[in-house]
C-alpha cells in the first residue's frame, strides 16, 4: 500500500452496466485490468487506458438468462495462458469465458438456484456457493463433489493458500472449513448472514456479515478480532496485497478503508447498496453499486481524478437522498438538529458525520481529515431513494427478494410468506408456495393475481420456465463431518487369548502367480518392480478368504449356549450353517440353498455382543456367487446394507465392524455385488470412512481394501462423482493410518483412480494428495509401499 496516513481520492466513474453491479475480480490479463458483473445479465472486462486516468471496456459477456451475481478469474493453465473468467448467475449457471470472447467456453450445470460466490485455486479447481444451501467442486467441466451440512444459503467460497482446505460461509450465520470434501470445524460468532469471506495468510481469514461486523480467525477456530464501523448489512470484503489492511462495502452507502485494525476512511457514495470491491496490484480500490456506476479509488496523487470530476463525484452525492429508516444516521429528531453554523466546528475523525438542518430540510455532512472541510453527502428523506427493485434487498431465508409478501390464505389460519424476483413467473412461483405450504391448488389464480397486483406486472426480462427444488441436491455426494468419537481402548476387541478371534491370522491374500504385491510374504522379491509398474491399475477385487471354519463353529455354538431363547438356534439350525460354511469355503461341491440362507439371516440378526461369528460366516459366504445374488439382488439387498451399516457404527463392537467391513469387501467378487456396492457407494463410503476414528490396524486395512476395490470399479467407468468420493476419502483416512499395510492398499486405490484419468490427476493434486504420500517414498519395509508410492508420484 501507498505511505501511511494517504487518503484515497476517486480515481474514474465508469458507466457501461445497466444494473447494479453485483461482483467485481482483479483480472490477469490485460494487466491492471478487472471483470465486473451485474443485474444486467453482463460480463465486463475493463482495462487500464494509457492515455487517462480511467479504463476502458475490453468487451462485454453474456452467456446468462438472468441476473449475473459473482465472478473470479481462473488462473492460466498451458490451455488457457491468460487464465479464464467464471461468472455465476440467478440462472443456477456458471459460465466460463476465456478473456477474448464474448460468448461462454462452456457452461457448468449443477446448482438448483442462484450461484452467489466463485473462488478458483490451483490445478484448474473452481469452487461455487449457492443459494440451494450446497458448495460444488468443479474441475474443468466437471463437478467433482458436492459439500453439503449448511442449512441456508451459501453466500460466500474461498479455496484456501493450502492445498485441499476451502471455506463457505452462509445465510446460517456459521462458517464451514473444509478438507478433502468434509467438514473440518464449523465457526460461530456472527449474528448474521455471512456475506463475504477474504484470505489474509494460510492461517487466517476475514469474515463480514449481515450483523454490520468483520471477523477475524484463525484456521484453528478462534475468533481473533470483531471489527465494527458499518451501520448496515457489509456486502463484500477485500485485502490489500502483501499487508493485512482490507476495505469492505454494505448496506449503509460507504466503502471503508482499515489500517491496522482501524477504520481509517469512509468514503460514502451516491448509492444506498455498495455490492462488492475489489482490489488492484496497484492498491487501487474499485467499488460497484446499485446505481449501475463502478467507482475506482486510488492514493496515488498521479491516478487521482481531476477537480472538475471530482467535484462532480461530490455534487451527486450531496445530492442523494438518505432514508433515515436505514439506521446510518442514527435516531433522527429534525427538530433538535443544529442549523449550518455547526459546521464551522471541526470534526474530530475522518468520516465522522454531521446533521444539520437548513430551511426546514436536513442534511448530512461527512467531515474529511485530508481536506479539511465537511463534504456534504445527501439530503435526509423520508423515504429511499434506492427501490426495491434497485437493491433487491429484501431478505428471506437468507436469500434476496425484490418482494417478501405475506399471504392470509383465511382469516384464522397463519399467515405464510411469499418470496418473489420481477424476472419470476408469477404463476410458477404461486403454484411453488401452494406446493410448498401444502394449501389447496384452487388458490392458484388467486396467489398470481395477488402477486401481479401489488407488482404492477413488473417483469424485467421473460421468464423461465425451468423449476428445480432449491432445496433437494439429492443423489449427490455428501461428505459428512468426520466422527468426534474416540478410539476404543486398545484391548483386544473380540473375545479373549487362546480362542476363536476374527482376522488374528495373517489377512493376506492368495498370490496369482507369484507375483502380487497384496501377499506380504517374505518370499515376495520381485526385480522387475524396479521398472515395471505391477501395483495399478488394479483390475480385480481384493478379497478376504483366511478362515478356519471349526473354530467359528465352535464360537457359535459357544455364544448360542448364553443367547436369550428367541436367538436360540436349534441343533439343526448349527448343522445347517456347517453345511453352508463348508459349501461355501471350497470343501464341498454342494451348493448353498435357500434353508441355509434363511439361518445365516436369522443369525447375523442376533444381538450385537454375540453376532460376530455369524458375521464372519457371512464374510466367508457373500463370496460365493449364490449366496452373493441372494443378499445382493434387488429384493433382498436394501435390508442387507441397512444391516451392515448398522455394524460400521464407530461406537460399536470392533469385531463387528471389522467383519461387516470384510463383508462389504467380498461383496464385489460377483456381478450382483459389484452393482449394488456402486448403486449404494455413498451411504457405503460415508459411514465406512467414520471406521478410521478407532486404532485398530485390521479395521484400517479393511477400510483401505474397500476403497481400493471401489478404485477397481470405478476404474472400468467413467463416475467422476465417484472418484471424487474415493480421493477424498483416501486423503481422509491417509492422515490417521499408521499400518504400512493399509497405506500400500491406499495408494494402489490412489494409483487404480488416477491412471488414465487427468482430471482425477488435478483433482487429486488439488486435495494436496501428492504432499501427503511423499514420506511413502521413502519407506525401506516393505519394498512395495516406496515403489508404489514412487509409481503414483510419477503420474502426480
Amino acid at each position: 500500500m501507498a505511505g501511511e496516513g494517504s487518503t484515497f481520492r476517486l480515481r474514474c466513474s465508469l458507466l457501461g452496466h445497466g444494473q447494479d453491479v453485483r461482483g467485481l475480480t482483479r483480472g490477469l490479463f490485460p494487466e491492471g485490468s478487472f471483470v465486473s458483473v451485474s443485474r444486467d445479465r453482463t460480463a465486463r472486462l475493463w482495462a487500464p487506458d494509457g492515455l487517462n486516468r480511467g479504463f476502458t471496456e475490453m468487451h462485454c459477456m453474456s452467456g446468462h438468462s438472468n441476473f449475473v451475481s459473482c465472478v473470479c478469474i481462473i488462473p492460466p493453465s498451458d490451455l488457457y495462458p491468460r487464465g479464464l473468467i467464471a461468472t455465476g448467475g440467478n440462472d443456477h449457471n456458471i459460465c466460463i469465458f476465456t478473456v477474448d470472447n464474448s460468448a461462454p467456453l462452456y457452461v457448468l450445470k449443477g446448482h438448483k438456484n442462484t450461484v452467489c460466490s466463485l473462488s478458483s485455486g490451483k490445478f484448474g479447481t473452481l469452487l461455487s456457493g449457492s443459494w440451494d444451501t450446497t458448495a460444488k467442486v468443479w474441475l474443468n467441466d466437471r463437478c467433482m463433489m458436492t459439500l453439503q451440512g449448511h442449512t441456508a444459503a451459501i453466500w460466500a467460497v474461498k479455496i484456501l493458500p493450502e492445498q485441499g482446505l476451502m471455506l463457505t460461509g452462509s445465510a446460517d450465520k456459521t462458517i464451514k472449513l473444509w478438507k478433502a470434501g468434509r467438514c473440518e470445524r464449523t465457526f460461530t460468532g456472527h449474528e448474521d448472514c455471512v456475506r463475504g469471506l477474504a484470505i489474509l495468510s494460510e492461517m487466517e481469514f476475514l469474515s463480514c456479515a449481515n450483523d454490520a461486523s468483520v471477523r477475524r480467525w484463525q484456521i484453528s477456530g478462534e475468533c481473533l478480532q470483531v471489527y465494527y464501523g458499518h451501520t448496515n448489512y457489509i456486502y463484500s470484503i477485500s485485502v490489500f496485497p502483501r499487508c493485512k489492511d482490507f476495505v469492505t462495502t454494505g448496506e449503509d452507502r460507504s466503502l471503508r478503508i482499515w489500517k491496522q485494525g482501524e477504520c481509517a476512511q469512509t468514503i460514502r457514495l451516491p448509492a444506498q447498496s455498495v455490492w462488492c470491491c475489489c482490489v488492484l496490484d496497484n492498491g487501487d480500490i474499485v467499488v460497484g453499486a446499485s446505481d449501475g456506476i463502478i467507482r475506482v479509488f486510488t492514493e496515488s496523487l498521479e491516478r487521482t481524478a481531476s477537480a472538475a470530476e471530482i467535484q462532480a463525484f461530490e455534487n451527486e452525492l450531496a445530492q442523494a437522498s438518505i432514508d433515515p429508516k436505514t439506521g446510518d444516521l442514527g435516531d433522527i429528531n429534525a427538530d433538535d438538529l443544529p442549523g449550518r453554523e455547526h459546521l464551522k466546528d471541526p470534526g474530530t475523525r475522518d468520516g465522522q458525520t454531521r446533521l444539520i438542518k437548513d430551511n426546514g430540510k436536513v442534511e448530512a455532512y461527512q467531515w474529511s481529515v485530508s481536506e479539511g472541510r465537511w463534504i456534504k453527502i445527501g439530503d435526509v428523506v423520508g423515504s429511499s431513494g434506492a427501490t426495491q427493485q434497485t437493491s433487491g434487498k429484501v431478505l428471506f431465508e437468507g436469500k434476496e427478494y425484490d418482494y417478501v409478501f405475506t399471504i392470509d390464505v383465511n382469516e384464522n389460519g397463519p399467515s405464510y410468506k411469499l418470496p418473489y424476483n420481477i424476472t419470476d413467473d408469477p404463476w410458477l412461483t404461486a403454484y411453488n408456495f401452494l406446493q410448498k405450504n401444502d394449501l389447496n391448488p384452487m388458490f392458484l389464480d388467486q396467489v398470481a393475481k395477488f402477486i401481479m397486483d401489488n407488482t404492477k406486472g413488473q417483469t424485467l426480462f421473460t421468464t423461465s420456465n425451468q423449476f428445480s427444488d432449491p432445496f433437494t441436491g439429492a443423489g449427490r455426494y455428501v461428505p459428512g463431518s468426520s466422527s468426534g468419537s474416540s478410539a476404543i481402548p486398545g484391548a483386544d476387541p473380540f473375545t479373549g487369548a487362546g480362542r476363536y478371534v476374527p482376522g488374528s491370522a495373517s489377512n493376506t491374500v492368495p498370490p496369482v502367480g507369484g507375483v502380487d504385491p497384496f501377499t506380504g510374504m517374505d518370499a515376495y522379491q520381485s526385480a522387475a518392480a524396479k521398472v515395471e509398474n505391477i501395483y495399478f491399475p488394479k483390475k480385480d477385487a481384493v478379497t478376504f478368504d483366511q478362515a478356519n471354519p471349526t473354530q467359528i463353529l465352535g464360537k457359535l455354538k459357544e455364544l448360542n449356549g448364553s443367547a436369550a431363547e428367541e436367538h436360540k438356534l436349534t441343533e439343526d439350525d448349527l448343522i445347517i450353517l456347517e453345511k453352508l460354511l463348508s459349501a461355501t469355503c471350497n470343501t464341498s461341491t454342494e451348493t448353498p440353498t435357500a434353508q441355509q440362507l434363511q439361518t445365516l439371516w436369522r443369525a447375523i440378526n442376533w444381538p450385537e455382543d454375540i453376532v460376530f461369528p455369524a458375521l464372519d460366516i457371512l464374510r466367508l459366504s457373500v463370496r460365493h456367487p449364490t449366496v452373493n445374488e441372494n443378499f445382493c439382488s434387488e429384493k433382498e439387498h436394501v435390508q442387507f446394507i441397512i444391516l451392515l451399516l448398522k455394524f460400521l457404527n464407530p461406537k460399536g463392537k470392533q469385531a463387528n465392524q471389522l467383519l461387516a467391513l470384510r463383508a462389504l469387501c467380498n461383496c464385489f467378487v460377483s456381478n450382483a455385488g459389484q452393482k449394488l456396492m456402486m448403486e449404494q457407494r455413498d451411504e457405503i463410503m460415508t459411514q465406512a470412512i467414520e471406521t478410521k476414528s478407532g486404532n485398530n490396524k485390521n479395521i484400517h486395512i479393511a477400510l483401505a481394501t474397500l476403497t481400493l476395490n471401489y478404485a477397481v470399479c470405478l476404474h472400468k467407468v467413467n463416475n467422476v462423482e465417484g472418484k471424487a468420493q474415493c480421493l477424498s476419502v483416501i486423503s481422509t483416512v491417509m492422515e490417521v493410518v499408521q499400518d504400512l499395510e493399509a497405506i500400500f492398499r491406499l495408494l494402489v486405490a490412489l494409483g487404480t483412480l488416477i491412471s488414465d484419468d487427468t482430471n482425477a490427476v488435478q483433482l487429486a493434486k488439488s486435495l494436496g494428495v501428492d504432499s501427503q504420500i511423499k514420506k511413502y517414498a521413502s519407506v525401506s519395509e516393505p519394498a512395495k509401499v516406496k515403489e508404489c508410492c514412487r509409481f503414483v508420484l510419477n503420474l502426480l
